[in-house]
C-alpha cells in the first residue's frame, strides 16, 4: 500500500511540474500590467494607441508606468479625450514618452542623468529625493518582465 501511494505521489509530482514551471515564467510588459490590476487606464491607452504588439515584442523596454490614480489626477476629461481615435498620435506620443529602449534597472541610474525615450525626447532622472522621473516619483522599481522592466510612477509625464 505504501509503495502504491509513493508511486502515485511521484507520478502526480511529475505531471504537475510543467504547470508550476510555466507559472514561474515571467510575463511580458503588457501581461504584467494587466495582472497587476492597478494599470487598467494605462492598458486601455496602450490598446487605443495600437502599441500592444510593440510592448509584447522582444524589447527589451523600460516602462515608467503611471498607475490608475496617476491618470485620474489629470484634468477631468483628459483621458477620455486622448482615447478618441482622432487623438491617437497625441496618445502615442505621450505613451512612448514613458518608454526607454533597453532594460534600465534602478541600479543603473545616476543623479541628473537623461534617457532618450522611444518618443524621441529625453527624460531627466533625479535621485536627490528618492527616484524621480521628470516630476513623477518612482513608487515601485524593478518589476522584471520577459521583455524588459517596469518602474511604477505616481504621475503621468508629458512631453514638451
Amino acid at each position: 500500500m505504501l509503495k502504491k501511494s509513493l508511486l502515485a505521489a511521484t507520478a502526480a509530482t511529475l505531471i504537475a511540474a510543467p504547470v508550476f514551471a510555466g507559472d514561474m515564467m515571467k510575463k511580458d510588459i503588457v501581461d504584467t500590467a494587466v495582472e497587476a490590476g492597478s494599470f487598467s487606464t494605462l492598458v486601455a491607452a496602450v490598446e487605443a494607441a495600437g502599441l500592444v504588439d510593440t510592448l509584447k515584442g522582444d524589447g527589451p523596454f523600460t516602462v515608467f508606468a503611471p498607475t490608475d490614480e496617476a491618470f485620474a489626477a489629470l484634468p477631468e476629461g483628459t483621458v477620455e479625450n486622448l482615447l478618441l481615435p482622432e487623438n491617437r498620435d497625441q496618445l502615442v506620443a505621450i505613451l512612448t514618452y514613458h518608454v526607454v529602449p533597453g532594460k534600465v534597472m534602478s541600479t543603473d541610474l545616476s543623479d541628473d542623468m537623461t534617457a532618450a525615450t522611444v518618443q524621441g525626447q529625453d527624460i531627466m532622472i533625479d535621485l536627490d529625493n528618492g527616484v524621480m522621473v521628470e516630476e513623477a516619483s518612482v513608487v515601485t522599481a524593478d518589476i522584471e518582465t520577459s521583455n524588459g522592466v517596469i518602474h511604477v510612477i505616481d504621475q503621468v509625464i508629458l512631453p514638451e
